[in-house]
């Protein structure tokens, strides 16, 4: 007589489903992967980077050690000192033409808390995020942490990675809530030109949902371009946006963590008093630090900036000598997005093998919404870059 075999439990997880739902991060793993190599003695040159490799200004350093020496070690108020959300607020009026209140002005731990604190307070169960692709790899997952959707719009090289109005229309629902702008762009290096922000502003008011515009590379732009605020070109489309900076990109302040949404103001309130139930304050000396940046950091960015552009040029020229790759010049940040098509590699298989077998790191496509391309940041000495893209260009060959 056979055995009845019970059916096998299923042993129920210990995590919340939010957490569950969470994609790990790729660029994580290939960052870690990289390290190990390193550690191994491996020459490995690293594209991954997505953070500036200058050290922080010295003013802006010296600001923060003078607070520390003086005492300034205790909380400050949830959203940031008055002090510093002044300063920003006479920032946006002056560079970005953004009439936001002082109180209006929430300064967090880092534009991507900044993001977070945002879509928690506005994306409800079943709401709809339209999120345009290639994106920051972070934005679904807060969405989905919210219990939101995301809803992708596609774009292409050839159309410099600028989703169409008339895409943005088909996306909507009755459940849209929230629009993400980030320009330019993380991954791609694209700046969304006036023209397309005008028919969006026009979208925005016919369906009334908010926009997240995030500017956090704003002061990266090349080629003599300005930045241009969404919030700026009209009084009531201002009333329904929030705008996103912050420290890290533009002053080489990564590890400083500040960043600040300015909102309209009762999503300021909601985002404050969420912030005081999770970080409470930014670090108390890093926002003294932040201060000086605003005030007198400008020439700093500047040349930071100028840097960027002269080794923008130089990737893109030598990554265009390399067959069956194909670069998007970017307007601005400090990435390079490389579509990959012809080599007939998948995003993460070419990046992983060329780690293994050339030495080089750089974050595949799939971790932005597009599996066909690359990403490589700049953000590395003009010695790195021409030794890396070489690496690239005999390991592109041997395919």
């Amino acid at each position: 007589m056979k055995a009845i075999q019970g059916k096998k439990k299923k042993t129920k997880s210990i995590f919340a489903k939010r957490v569950q739902n969470i994609t790990p991060s790729l660029t994580l793993s290939i960052t870690a992967k990289a390290k190990q190599l390193k550690e191994e003695g491996r020459d490995v040159v690293a594209f991954s980077a997505g953070e500036p490799d200058f050290d922080t200004p010295e003013p802006i350093k010296r600001a923060a050690i003078d607070a520390l020496n003086k005492g300034f070690t205790k909380y400050t108020p949830e959203s940031g000192t008055l002090d510093l959300r002044k300063a920003i607020s006479e920032k946006l009026e002056k560079e970005n033409g953004l009439a936001y209140r002082p109180e209006q002005v929430i300064v967090s731990c880092g534009a991507k808390h900044s993001i977070f604190n945002v879509i928690q307070v506005l994306v409800d169960k079943g709401d709809e995020v339209i999120i345009p692709g290639p994106f920051w790899l972070s934005y679904p997952e807060m969405v989905t942490i919210a219990g939101g959707k995301s809803v992708f719009l596609k774009s292409r090289l050839e159309d410099e990675y600028r989703f169409t109005p008339q895409a943005l229309k088909k996306a909507i629902t009755s459940r849209t809530k929230l629009l993400i702008l980030n320009s330019p762009s993380n991954p791609t290096g694209a700046v969304y030109p006036v023209e397309l922000f005008q028919e969006v502003i026009k979208i925005a008011k016919k369906y009334s949902f908010y926009i997240l515009s995030d500017e956090i590379y704003e002061k990266l732009v090349f080629d003599g371009r300005k930045h241009c605020s969404i919030g700026a070109l009209d009084p009531e489309i201002l009333n329904r946006t929030i705008t996103v900076g912050g420290a890290s990109k533009a002053h080489a302040m990564t590890g400083w963590r500040l960043g600040f949404a300015a909102c309209p103001i009762d999503i300021a309130k909601a985002c404050s008093s969420l912030q005081s139930h999770s970080t409470s304050n930014p670090t108390s000396f890093a926002q003294v630090g932040y201060l000086e940046a605003l005030k007198n950091g400008n020439a700093d960015v500047q040349k930071m900036r100028e840097s960027f552009e002269k080794r923008r040029n130089l990737i893109y020229s030598l990554v265009g000598d390399i067959p069956k790759l194909r670069a998007f010049k970017p307007q601005g940040t400090f990435y390079l997005f490389v579509d990959i098509r012809q080599t007939g590699l998948r995003s993460l298989e070419f990046a992983e093998r060329i780690l293994e077998e050339a030495q080089v790191a750089l974050v595949p496509g799939i971790a932005f919404g597009d599996d066909h391309a690359i990403r490589l940041s700049f953000a590395i000495s003009e010695e790195a870059i021409r030794k890396g893209i070489q690496r690239i260009g005999d390991w592109v060959k041997r395919l």
